[in-house]
């Protein structure tokens, strides 16, 4: 498999090794990835969460939606779509009607 960083595309020979239905951090052009397989279909997207810097490939994975181990937002790996932005109850649900839902 190959993934695309900035219009480079670099070869990522992990992919061969990931089972289906499973995701894992792999270290493609010096960054950290989250590399996923659903299916036959792969996907790549950074692993650290745009919010609070959690990384993904320790959160759980649905299908093609991980969940930050953190917060427990919910993002589609497939598309790059937020699908729950910040759960939770008290300090977390306060923080997190304070902070704009990207």
């Amino acid at each position: 498999m190959e993934v695309n960083l900035m219009d480079d595309w670099l070869e990522v020979p992990e992919a061969g090794n990931l089972a289906r239905g499973s995701m894992k951090e792999v270290s493609v052009g010096g960054r950290e990835i989250l590399l996923v397989r659903s299916g036959e279909t792969y996907y790549a997207a950074d692993n650290r969460c745009s919010h609070l810097g959690g990384k993904l490939s320790e959160g759980d994975l649905d299908g093609t939606v991980v969940t930050c181990p953190l917060h427990g937002s919910r993002f589609d790996v497939a598309d790059g779509t937020v699908v729950r932005w910040l759960k939770g109850t008290g300090l977390l649900a306060t923080i997190g009607r304070m902070i704009k839902s990207p």
